[in-house]
């Protein structure tokens, strides 16, 4: 009986963690096939750059506004529908912007950043929950497939839309893939009885709000998600400013994406090596760092040297922003609450770097300028790494409170 408990245990973990990857590989193709077509887009809508410059910004503006939702949704339906629906939502926010109007364009990348702000949030603590021993491992696995995800959105735009005869139709392309996740979720999904296997009562939002360690790994999150997000909105635009072709540039975005999969995947392995994640932190962001300034400024010769730290440092750097939120919380309850708080408040940050980088390309300010702001946004990130890596963690104690220890 035991050694049949335990294979079933086995097969059960097997099967989320395929579900984890499924899912994960939808949460960022809908962000990453909208760059390489900004030029086309904005040439077919004639959108301004500040009006393109929104549209970048708008997801990860949902991503923040709407990623709170997900532990009051869990507790009000259980986690396991709010997943479904946030797929479903996604799914349908695809197809709606794949629309010939301008709004539908608009409302559909609405949609769909709601919809991974949801499921965004509620993937750390579901493998918090079935995976308590290797959650931080696991995290990598996670980070990994999104990774995986971003970078064939990226490199896959342009092609599918010469494939396909538009740039609509390869938006809406994307939409097959939420559909299966969607599917095989609601089939093999993982079940618990339980009420409360998500956040709960214990620890209240409130209460999170007045441990520093919680605004500490918020503001870390955004700072370093500033950077993925204006990777994903303008990479390519900027490698184009600098002479590259648009396949080019997509390409490139594609490859430095992939490039994310091994750090992705290696960055939690490297972060349990010493006392805590300080030291693993600080390489990751100087990856980034070098990265962006060999792009942008360095010798044409060295760019593919640019795409792969670039890569490197933003896979490592997300990984790490993930699972901080499993080391610094001692359940699942308290997992849910610290990301819906740390993705709510830190991709609500992180919205106003794509944003930012619109309003200097509307300015027509240089290569130059727009580096220097890149490098200021990974200092910001480094003073919060520092603080946030420090091997301290949330616990509720005997009494009932919310303690850091």
């Amino acid at each position: 009986m035991s050694s049949r408990t335990t294979a079933s245990e086995r097969r059960t973990m097997l099967v989320f963690i395929a579900l984890m990857v499924l899912v994960g590989l939808n949460l960022r193709p809908a962000l990453s096939s909208l760059a390489p077509l900004l030029t086309r887009i904005q040439q077919e809508t004639g959108l301004s750059a500040l009006s393109i410059g929104a549209l970048t910004t708008l997801p990860v503006l949902c991503l923040g506004l709407f990623a709170p939702l997900a532990p009051w949704l869990s507790r009000r339906i259980g986690p396991e529908r709010t997943l479904s629906a946030a797929l479903l939502l996604l799914g349908g926010g695809l197809l709606v912007r794949s629309l010939a109007a301008t709004q539908a364009l608009f409302l559909g990348t609405l949609m769909v950043g709601a919809a991974i702000g949801v499921a965004g949030t509620l993937l750390p603590a579901l493998v918090k929950r079935e995976l308590p021993r290797s959650a931080d491992l696991m995290t990598g696995v996670y980070t990994m497939a999104l990774c995986l995800g971003g970078a064939l959105g990226a490199g896959l735009s342009i092609p599918l839309a010469n494939w396909l005869g538009s740039w609509q139709a390869s938006l809406a392309s994307w939409s097959a893939l939420a559909a299966l996740a969607l599917a095989m979720w609601i089939i093999l999904m993982p079940s618990r009885q339980t009420p409360a296997q998500l956040p709960g009562a214990a620890g209240s939002m409130r209460d999170l709000l007045s441990q520093p360690l919680a605004w500490q790994v918020m503001l870390f999150m955004g700072s370093q998600s500033s950077l993925a997000y204006i990777v994903f909105g303008w990479l390519p635009t900027l490698l184009i400013e600098r002479g590259y072709s648009e396949a080019q540039a997509g390409w490139m975005m594609g490859a430095s994406v992939m490039v994310q999969l091994i750090s992705a995947l290696s960055a939690p392995w490297l972060a349990r090596l010493g006392r805590d994640q300080r030291p693993a932190l600080l390489i990751v962001l100087g990856l980034i760092a070098s990265g962006f300034w060999l792009l942008l400024q360095g010798p044409l010769a060295l760019r593919w040297l640019g795409i792969v730290l670039l890569g490197l440092g933003q896979g490592g750097g997300f990984s790490l922003a993930l699972t901080l939120i499993v080391l610094r919380t001692g359940n699942s309850r308290l997992a849910g609450k610290l990301s819906g708080l740390a993705q709510g408040g830190g991709y609500t940050i992180a919205a106003m770097g794509p944003l930012g980088i619109g309003v200097m390309l509307q300015f027509e300010v240089g290569l130059g300028m727009v580096t220097v702001a890149l490098l200021l946004i990974t200092l910001t990130a480094a003073l919060f790494a520092c603080l946030a890596g420090r091997n301290l963690r949330l616990e509720i104690d005997d009494a009932g409170q919310l303690v850091t220890r």
